[in-house]
């Protein structure tokens, strides 16, 4: 049975191996019949910048996001007013803070 499955990723890959680690966990759980939605909180959103240079395992992520393209994971993002420019071809909305803290309707939620 499809499970609903939530990676948080809160952590600033400039300064963590942590958040590439999430998105490949989270590309792996997209892969089978769970419906996996990623939420980038903070300076997480830079894994799916244009401005990939400081990101710790930058060879690692570059490897995993034409996959995760191709998967159309979900992306959620805070709504900041300093965004990140998104790269194109990621499904990627943004919510407010209280929209995202609000998630009731998953089966399961990882937190990096």
């Amino acid at each position: 049975m499809a499970k609903h499955i939530a990676v948080v990723i809160q952590e600033d890959p400039r300064k963590s191996h942590r958040p590439v680690e999430a998105l490949r966990i989270a590309l792996g759980l997209s892969a089978g019949s769970h419906n996996t939605t990623v939420v980038l909180l903070g300076e997480a959103a830079c894994l799916l910048g244009d401005e990939t240079d400081e990101i710790l395992d930058i060879e690692i992520l570059e490897k995993y996001l034409p996959s995760i393209k191709q998967l159309e994971i979900q992306f959620i993002l805070q709504n900041i007013d300093n965004q990140v420019v998104i790269q194109d071809g990621f499904c990627v909305k943004r919510e407010s803070a209280e929209t995202i803290s609000s998630f009731k309707s998953m089966d399961c939620t990882l937190v990096f």
